[in-house]
């Protein structure tokens, strides 16, 4: 059932209610946990992968509306996870699966949503939603069940109220988050596959911001012995590690308050070291070159997104998980605008089919690039893999260079 009208809104505590900052309402069943959420709306297109979209920080203090209407039907396993926890604030699915099928599945989706604390709603038109999400753009909303539909004295809370509990939610433009989700000791990743029991060809410290489990993975199956440091990390901690390269992480929250982080990339990049973003990185590479940052309408979110490698020509299907971009010029490259080109000329090297959304930079006269999206793809798609490759291929050559100095 979904109403638009709060004043006709019939609701009972059998239901679970999805209220809008804007005032939409969405009356369905529980899914997962009872209780009261809150948090910024946003919607997910992948039709697999739901595990790693619950478990990937970057989704700390987000409700994610599944696109695909079933969902759960593999269940949940110990392999797939890209975190510790669930860090979504909520889920909202139209038809969670009924039945686990799958022969890696160790329990049901449901029921790991309700271990977890994770509150959300099933059975609504999550069509609908998503249509409104993008035409109004990604806004607070809260999912209500259970006693939390309750006043103090056992009644039914008006939906004013339940919209006013939206409203006092903070807005995600504007909060710092990346502390938030970051390891607080440092660990390391050893080379694996061909590369397990060797001397590491090279060492990176990546700096977590809201690290995935598959990234640093990704880089050790290219030999590299990979240090995930916390974000609280300073430089002088950071050279002590003897890096080949520094990577920094995908994260959560607006990229303008993160200038601690930001400050730390520049003098990363005033010591020359290779760098290499992902998401997040990228925002701080953007801002640590001087160009801005912004919130899109509704972002990108899911494993279906095409981005051009402008260097190549060549169109990938990505996996994304975006709220804000890079404002950053499309075409020939341009003096990098912080210290009036003090780190050379930048240009954007990847563009998002879709919107022309700034995908990826490409520093010219430094070793540096990052994108906007995810190529380490878990759950996939895969075209984008050989972005590790350039950036092994960048610590090669600084190598050799150091080496031939």
């Amino acid at each position: 059932m979904n109403q638009t009208d709060s004043g006709t809104v019939m609701f009972s505590t059998d239901d679970a209610v999805l209220v809008l900052e804007d005032g939409q309402v969405y009356v369905g069943e529980p899914y997962g946990a009872r209780g009261s959420t809150s948090g910024e709306i946003v919607f997910a297109t992948g039709m697999t992968g739901y595990q790693e979209t619950l478990t990937d920080p970057s989704y700390d203090r987000q409700i994610v509306v599944q696109t695909f209407p079933h969902i759960g039907d593999t269940g949940i396993n110990g392999e797939d996870p890209e975190s510790s926890r669930i860090w979504v604030a909520g889920y909202v699915v139209r038809d969670p699966s009924p039945n686990v099928s799958n022969w890696r599945a160790t329990g049901s989706l449901d029921d790991d949503l309700v271990a977890n604390g994770i509150v959300g709603i099933c059975r609504i038109d999550t069509r609908k939603l998503v249509r409104h999400l993008r035409s109004a753009g990604v806004m607070r909303a809260g999912v209500f069940s259970g006693e939390a539909l309750l006043d103090a004295n056992g009644r039914l809370r008006a939906i004013d109220d339940l919209l006013d509990e939206v409203k006092a939610t903070p807005q995600m433009k504007g909060l710092s988050l990346y502390d938030e989700v970051s390891t607080k000791q440092t660990y390391t990743i050893e080379p694996c596959g061909e590369f397990e029991g060797k001397e590491p060809l090279f060492t990176v410290a990546a700096v977590d911001l809201g690290i995935k489990a598959m990234t640093p993975h990704r880089m050790a199956e290219r030999g590299c012995r990979v240090h995930v440091v916390p974000s609280t990390i300073t430089f002088e901690q950071l050279q002590a590690l003897n890096p080949d390269g520094v990577f920094f992480s995908n994260g959560p929250g607006d990229p303008e308050q993160a200038e601690p982080e930001v400050a730390l990339l520049r003098q990363v990049l005033d010591a020359g070291y290779p760098f290499f973003g992902i998401c997040f990185g990228n925002q701080l590479l953007g801002r640590a070159l001087g160009f801005g940052t912004y919130k899109l309408k509704f972002g990108h979110r899911g494993i279906n997104q095409p981005v051009k490698d402008m260097t190549t020509g060549k169109i990938e299907v990505t996996a994304h998980n975006h709220g804000f971009a890079v404002d950053a010029p499309i075409g020939d490259p341009v003096p990098s605008p912080y210290g009036d080109g003090h780190y050379g000329k930048v240009f954007v090297s990847h563009i998002d089919l879709n919107d022309d959304v700034v995908e990826g930079l490409q520093c010219v006269d430094i070793p540096a690039f990052s994108v906007q999206y995810h190529p380490e793809a878990a759950a996939g798609p895969h075209d984008a893999s050989y972005l590790f490759d350039r950036f092994v291929d960048l610590m090669r050559s600084s190598k050799e260079e150091t080496r031939n100095a």
